[in-house]
């Protein structure tokens, strides 16, 4: 038990201060963005919202859970949910640091796969939540008319006023509701990395004979792993004789989807946003997969070259915030806080003596 519990803090560690910063910049969005600019810009069924979605990922070196307060903050600034989930597709697969260790790590072959297959996925993505959502096409309110959204929100407040208000929206609103799924979920995660730990995973990856392409899409989906961290990890998969394929669906599942992810979906969206999310990720990684065995079998010689490789990490490093370690602790012990406040209500009622309350 407590390997499980030292598992999901170490994890935790490795994603609170990106947690940290989403809630701070979803906060000032939801503020700083008009609702009636982000209606006009994401809040419709155009393609060219999933476009623009899809592209405003692309340049933000942001982590798998990074990506949740994000992602959730559009969607209740009045993005639909199409181009939130192109956002949420986009934003851990096609972000630069990604790429650049995705070719350093695993060659241009590869790289050039992964690259299509993430745009190819934000897109139709975009396009079947859009076509698909029921009542979470849009997050409660959004309904309303523009004018009434921005009379609320242009009132007479001054730029520090503005400012505390976004924080407060994005730490005890948005930030108290993510953390507690992100909590859950990466305990969830530490217990199957406990069960099911990297040098398991790394025997059947690197023979595929034993595992499928289904089997490897729906490990990569639950899992959580950074998303740039893992590059390295399967890149030595690679090498060792792992199926290129294998490698394009942990990649594409891996950085996209993971529990915590799933969860807040499922929570703060819906159970239809959800499993939309879900089937299309896994299957398209799976369909990524399968292509690229067929195209790179059986002639794929591994990537492997040092002097290209390092200069993409010195490249991809200056692109990728490493926070001192007492940082990360601190911003753990602040996710796990907002968790413990959103929880506390539901606790308390269960205390002796506040039941009758």
């Amino acid at each position: 038990m407590l390997k499980m519990i030292l598992t999901a803090v170490d994890l935790l560690n490795g994603a609170s201060v990106w947690l940290v910063l989403s809630f701070m910049l979803a906060g000032l969005m939801h503020h700083f963005i008009s609702p009636e600019r982000l209606q006009h810009m994401l809040g419709n069924r155009n393609f060219s919202s999933i476009i623009k979605a899809t592209l405003s990922g692309m340049v933000l070196p942001i982590c798998s859970c990074g990506v949740i307060p994000l992602g959730l903050g559009l969607f209740y600034s009045g993005a639909y949910l199409g181009p939130t989930l192109a956002f949420m597709t986009a934003t851990p697969i096609l972000n630069p640091a990604a790429l650049l260790l995705t070719y350093g790590f695993l060659g241009p072959q590869i790289a050039s796969i992964y690259f299509i297959t993430g745009l190819f996925a934000s897109l139709i993505i975009g396009v079947i939540g859009n076509a698909l959502a029921g009542s979470e096409l849009y997050a409660p309110g959004m309904q309303e008319p523009v004018e009434l959204v921005k009379l609320e929100a242009e009132g007479e407040f001054s730029l520090l006023e503005k400012i505390q208000a976004g924080l407060v929206w994005g730490f005890q609103d948005m930030g108290a509701a993510v953390s507690k799924y992100v909590c859950f979920g990466l305990l969830l995660v530490g217990i199957i990395l406990t069960v099911m730990p990297p040098s398991f995973i790394q025997q059947y990856l690197g023979q595929p004979g034993f595992i499928s392409l289904v089997g490897i899409a729906a490990l990569g989906a639950v899992m959580y792993v950074c998303a740039v961290g893992h590059i390295p990890f399967i890149a030595v998969l690679v090498a060792s004789g792992a199926a290129p394929g294998l490698a394009i669906t942990f990649l594409m599942t891996g950085a996209a989807t993971n529990i915590p992810e799933l969860l807040s979906i499922y929570n703060m969206i819906g159970k239809r946003a959800v499993v939309i999310y879900f089937s299309v990720m896994t299957g398209i990684s799976f369909m990524a997969g399968y292509l690229t065995n067929l195209l790179l079998m059986p002639d794929f010689v591994p990537f492997f070259n040092l002097d290209q490789t390092q200069g993409t990490v010195n490249i991809a490093n200056k692109l990728i915030l490493v926070a001192p370690e007492p940082l990360q602790y601190i911003c753990s012990v602040m996710i796990i806080t907002l968790a413990g406040y959103a929880v506390w209500p539901n606790i308390r009622r269960c205390l002796p003596g506040e039941a009758g309350i």
